[in-house]
């Protein structure tokens, strides 16, 4: 069946709404968070582990890095990647366009698309809005993304209209090839085009209406988190998200804190993924129902309590702040571990709470009182 997506309620104090994301691997509750599971893994975290302690209903893996390794080949003999990583719920692919940013002193935009360098051997590769299709599907994700630029912030805006108008020739050659390509599999994906257009509003208003037209079962909002201000990037998921249209899932690519997520929900955005909580937590950053834990610190060396009575005991993970503690400080693989449980479960127990708080019609007063206590450092 072709992936959709279905708004069940929206809060009738802010934007927020709860939504079901419906694919054949399954459906999706929103808002959601999605583990990011780079080269098909959430590092330190089975896929066991994501589905039942995390609770994750969807996670995310990346294009360029399965691109690289273990290659199409690999994954293609797999017949796709929920095989290959046991996974048997809905997986997203982020098109390897983030990559294309992140490595710009190895990669050369054109029209044609982007050649670059393997951050792994220098060998030269292209990647093009026809091959990117190929390969997602190859991959085998239900949910695979458009091929974009993004900008870098801060830019100027000749620039980024430059930028923005190549992503939409590239989304536009992405579903002409898509639209006449058989998937591989026995399933159907579905494949989300990108807003773009850095901090501006006018080609964040443009580029919004520009995707709309796809008519997509969700439309993704790119190029956020990059180093502009929190207001800057609150400001322009407002007023993309009244332009984007309010019957399709809108999801925010790469973003973010816990603050951000909640406050994101609040203007209408249903689907969020982010590397903060599983790369902080290998270096002791942990992500609580009461606060943010350094667990590094001697504070926590005889604290025998569990890392976050605060979550419903279903969800805690049960190890003492003592015991973490050592395995992190002793350089441990199951610290990190260990850590990454906690922090996802966490992200997705916070995500889990604003649907019932938007059910519930309390959403904004909880969101608000929540908000101060999930920044505080508890060092």
């Amino acid at each position: 069946m072709p992936v959709r997506f279905k708004v069940n309620l929206v809060d009738p104090n802010s934007k927020a709404r709860t939504g079901t994301l419906f694919t054949d691997h399954g459906k999706v509750d929103t808002p959601i968070f999605m583990p990011v599971g780079t080269g098909a893994s959430v590092k330190g975290v089975s896929s066991f582990e994501l589905e039942n302690q995390v609770k994750a209903q969807i996670v995310l893996s990346n294009t360029y890095h399965l691109y690289l390794r273990p290659g199409v080949e690999v994954l293609s003999a797999a017949k796709g990647i929920h095989r290959f990583m046991q996974w048997s719920k809905p997986v997203l692919t982020d098109s390897g366009g983030y990559q294309v940013y992140s490595l710009s002193k190895l990669r050369k935009i054109k029209e044609e698309g982007v050649s670059f360098s393997s951050h792994i051997d220098g060998s030269k590769h292209l990647f093009t809005p026809e091959n990117v299709v190929d390969i997602q599907l190859a991959i085998g994700a239900d949910l695979i993304m458009a091929f974009d630029e993004c900008p870098p912030y801060p830019c100027e805006y000749k620039y980024a209209k430059k930028s923005m108008e190549l992503t939409h020739r590239w989304l536009q050659r992405c579903f002409t090839y898509f639209n006449k390509t058989a998937a591989p599999y026995d399933y159907t994906p579905a494949l989300l085009p990108i807003c773009q257009g850095s901090i501006f509003k006018d080609l964040r208003e443009a580029s919004a209406a520009f995707i709309s037209d796809f008519d997509a079962p969700v439309n993704a909002i790119g190029g956020l988190s990059v180093g502009e201000k929190n207001q800057d990037m609150y400001e322009t998921i407002d007023y993309v998200n009244d332009i984007l249209p309010a019957d399709k899932g809108r999801y925010l690519m790469g973003v973010g804190t816990p603050e951000n997520i909640l406050n994101s929900i609040a203007m209408g955005v249903d689907m969020f993924d982010c590397v903060l909580p599983s790369r902080n937590a290998r270096h002791g950053l942990l992500y609580t129902s009461q606060g943010i834990i350094n667990i590094k610190n001697a504070k926590w060396k005889f604290d025998q309590d569990v890392l976050d009575p605060g979550m419903p005991v279903e969800r805690q993970i049960p190890y003492s702040k003592s015991y973490l503690r050592h395995l992190i400080q002793s350089n441990e693989l199951m610290g990190a571990s260990i850590a990454s449980l906690q922090n996802l479960s966490f992200y997705l127990y916070l995500v889990e709470s604003a649907r019932e708080k938007i059910v519930s019609g309390h959403f904004m007063e909880w969101k608000n009182n929540i908000i101060p206590q999930l920044k505080t450092r508890l060092d």
